[in-house]
């Protein structure tokens, strides 16, 4: 086989690999971040653990508690009381009391607690060891509330019912389909990664150019990270256009951007480390280039004419 037939070859089989690798890359760090981050109960509940501070999500929360209180109390407030104009009297001592909470460090500690739960609770169903909808139970923050309403003397503080209010997180109709996505993940998580490596190393190995090969390796790579951040902002902006509740939108911004921190740090790694190796190939090419140039011999001067005697 002529050379330079061989030599297109080597380069077009080093250029599929390097771009399979390139293209592997991002959904490489997604899986492993789902795999590795998202799926870890420590790492999860210290993520989460700053957001128990953010005003939009302590909002959200005492909304979200106010209403399954009032939603609890209206029963006994109409029928057992027969006072139901208190209930618009209640209401403010009730969410007051609320956000009041989730500015203490009570409120941490049932948040880590609370977060703790719902991660297992998740977490268990998805790896199926469980079924139905995966909620989450208020009724601890209900009672952390009812005794700071009791101990203010607000009115029908007693009254109200510390039972378990669980808040749908989960459906029960999505749990098969999220399940075997998950279960792709884990599997992909560590796949992915170690494939691209191989892929990558591969492709250089075999090309007729090892530094443009390295090149064009670092290059998709960076392309990799900014294709896995532009996802993220795109992930973000589906997610709050899909919630049906304007108000919670912050709050649910705060939490998206909270557990994808770890994806888009990586993708800026990679975007830094593909543009940084891509130039110092480029610099190492200019180099050798000059180091070539210098040690090549001088041409040697045209002689002089002659003078000839007669």
């Amino acid at each position: 086989m002529p050379e330079n037939v061989l030599t297109r070859l080597r380069n077009a089989l080093s250029a599929a690999l390097i771009a399979l690798s390139c293209l592997l890359v991002p959904f490489g760090a997604l899986a492993a971040w789902v795999t590795y981050g998202l799926a870890d109960t420590g790492r999860y509940v210290t993520t989460m653990a700053p957001l128990a501070g953010d005003p939009a999500v302590q909002g959200a929360v005492a909304d979200t508690v106010g209403a399954g209180i009032m939603h609890e109390m209206a029963p006994r407030l109409d029928h057992e009381l027969g006072i139901r104009d208190e209930r618009g009297t209640v209401r403010p001592f009730v969410y007051d009391a609320v956000r009041s909470f989730t500015r203490t460090e009570a409120f941490r500690t049932a948040w880590d607690a609370g977060n703790r739960a719902l991660h297992g609770s998740v977490l268990s169903a998805l790896q199926g060891g469980r079924e139905g909808t995966v909620t989450v139970d208020l009724a601890p923050v209900t009672a952390q509330v009812k005794r700071q309403l009791t101990a203010d003397h607000v009115p029908l503080a007693r009254h109200i019912p510390v039972e378990h209010t669980e808040v749908p997180v989960l459906p029960a109709q999505e749990l098969d389909r999220l399940r075997k996505g998950y279960h792709v993940l884990e599997v992909a998580g560590f796949w992915l990664p170690v494939s691209a490596a191989v892929l990558a190393t591969t492709g250089i190995a075999v090309a007729a150019c090892r530094r443009r090969a390295l090149t064009a390796t670092a290059l998709g790579t960076a392309l990799g990270g900014a294709f896995l951040l532009l996802a993220v902002a795109i992930g973000r902006r589906l997610t709050l256009a899909d919630l049906p509740e304007a108000a919670h939108r912050p709050a649910a911004g705060a939490v998206y951007d909270a557990l994808t921190q770890t994806l888009r740090t990586v993708s800026w790694l990679l975007i830094a480390l593909g543009l940084t190796a891509a130039l110092l190939c480029r610099l190492s090419e200019l180099l050798a280039r000059r180091r070539r140039a210098s040690a090549a011999p001088a041409a040697d001067p045209a002689p002089g004419p002659t003078r000839a005697r007669v």
